[in-house]
């Protein structure tokens, strides 16, 4: 795998290498939040005691002070709180909801579960419907990020080069849907849904802005945009095919390319152990389907409290019960093939899909600490005020479709210079949620939530500074060497272009026909 690193443009491609000593200029999120932070503490010892006044919910003015973060007591508070509160426990504890998903995920992960159901499903295929299919498992397996980039891309090089066709073109059907769907899905409460949804509360609540769409109903964090990823999963996966067979295989196909001497389809085989494993994977699922009915007619069934409330105990902890679900199908699954002999197997997995973290908590460390100083100084309120009143004085209140095209078109550009889904959301999500709120009141959390994963996904495919952009690289050269990294944005491009217009299009439907994002 030597070659993942040697990601380079050609010289015909000035816009292409542009990009690359952009990003490369760029300094990490951590160090990026590092610097905002210390920003954060400056501007509030020049701005200190500043007032300015915004519109309430009521339509009264509400007069608001910056306070000076190198007053004593506020430098105490930022020395108390700086652990526990603005970290650990920031927004009621995300982190550790984060972190409790990823155990689940990184079982059914380690047990090589979800790469073996890969494997199994893209063997099936039917070359008349290779490439929808492609994009469609692409989009399924980011849930399980290392499975679709290091099973599904090389296997989907496998089975094109099986029906005499150029490899390339499978795995730039697979690229597409594993990267540019990766906001996408058919399973809700997924990591990525829990990151922006328990953020995107995070980030309303610290400016007042009520967490509940167009309708007044309270959000779900995890499953605020199910229908709406639901919708985008079908729409994806046929957009993809027809980017596939209309621009994308007409090019390939004329494109000279080598099966390389260790090519053996029997690679992507799944064993009978392993067919086994899946069948009593399957009976765990339902085990846990059954689970899940259980708590939610028992100990999680609705009930009225004593405010006369009604609380629906399953709904709120969806997080953990589909934990639970990629716990007990990983477990089967790994118990059943051998790779889990003991309970310190499953450990193991677990440990191992933590080690993956340690980047999270050190970003999480400084973009929380960063983020709860913006609050409590009253900066994040002021900026969100400038912002608003910038924005109205364009007119742009009365055009919400706008807002939402460029709230897209402005995170879809940052994207193709800064990767990291996270790091980005926690730089403009505490910025543009309150203030497109306060630009429109239709422009709800979910709203911008859902526009931010549309941008972030759809540029993802064309941008040398994704995480696993020298790794695709890698595995494109095993069938045409002199491939640069500047060909396979070029044969991505149309995905990315597509997926853009046509995502964009599909959330403005949503919205414009009060259509749900989720439940």
């Amino acid at each position: 795998m030597t070659q993942a690193s040697q990601v380079s443009s050609e010289p015909s491609r000035p816009f292409i290498a542009f990009i690359e000593r952009a990003g490369k200029k760029i300094p990490d999120p951590v160090i990026i939040f590092m610097f905002l932070l210390f920003l954060v503490l400056g501007i509030s010892g020049l701005v200190g005691g500043m007032e300015f006044q915004v519109v309430g919910g009521n339509g009264d003015l509400i007069t608001h002070q910056v306070k000076s973060m190198f007053a004593s007591e506020n430098v105490r508070w930022m020395f108390d709180n700086a652990i526990l509160t603005n970290w650990l426990s920031f927004g009621h504890g995300v982190l550790g909801v984060i972190l409790v998903v990823m155990l689940g995920v990184g079982i059914a992960e380690h047990s090589g579960f979800l790469s073996v159901l890969i494997k199994r499903l893209g063997l099936k295929l039917n070359e008349k419907w290779l490439p929808m299919l492609l994009v469609f498992l692409g989009i399924m397996s980011s849930i399980a990020t290392d499975a679709g980039y290091l099973v599904l891309i090389p296997l989907a090089g496998m089975l094109y080069a099986g029906v005499g066709k150029n490899p390339l073109i499978g795995m730039a059907a697979a690229f597409a849907g594993v990267s540019a769907g990766f906001s996408a899905n058919l399973i809700p409460a997924t990591p990525v849904d829990v990151i922006i949804g328990l953020n995107a509360r995070i980030f309303a609540e610290s400016q007042n802005v009520p967490f509940a769409n167009a309708a007044g109903e309270a959000l779900n964090p995890a499953t605020m945009h199910y229908f709406f990823i639901v919708a985008s999963t079908f729409m994806l996966a046929f957009l993809g095919a027809w980017v596939t067979k209309r621009f994308v295989a007409p090019r390939l196909d004329k494109m000279p390319y080598i099966l390389p001497d260790d090519f053996n389809q029997n690679d992507f085989n799944v064993s009978e152990q392993e067919k086994k494993g899946l069948r009593v994977a399957g009976l765990g699922f339902l085990f846990s389907l059954a689970c899940i009915a259980g708590f939610s007619f028992g100990p999680l069934a609705p009930y009225t409290n004593e405010a006369g409330r009604s609380v629906v105990p399953y709904m709120d902890n969806v997080i953990l019960l589909i934990a639970m679900v990629f716990a007990i199908t990983g477990m089967c699954f790994g118990y059943s093939t051998g790779k889990f002999k003991s309970l310190q197997d499953v450990v193991n997995a677990m440990v191992k899909q933590m080690n993956t973290f340690g980047y999270v908590l050190v970003l999480t460390f400084f973009s929380h600490n960063f983020l709860a100083i913006l609050g409590f100084s009253g900066l994040g309120v002021y900026i969100t005020y400038l912002g608003a009143t910038g924005l109205s004085s364009l007119g742009l209140e009365n055009y919400p479709i706008i807002l939402i095209i460029g709230f897209i078109l402005t995170t879809a550009l940052i994207n193709v210079f800064v990767g990291g889904l996270t790091s980005k959301w926690m730089l403009l999500g505490p910025i543009f949620i309150p203030m497109l709120y306060q630009v429109n009141p239709n422009m709800t959390p979910d709203i911008v939530s859902a526009a931010y994963r549309v941008a972030d996904s759809s540029t993802n495919i064309i941008t040398p500074l994704m995480t696993y952009a020298g790794v695709i690289l890698a595995f494109m050269r095993k069938y045409k060497p002199d491939l640069s990294f500047g060909d396979v944005i070029a044969m991505m491009l149309p995905y990315s272009a597509a997926f853009l217009v046509v995502w964009t299009s599909l959330l403005v439907a949503f919205f414009t026909f009060n259509i749900p994002l989720g439940f």
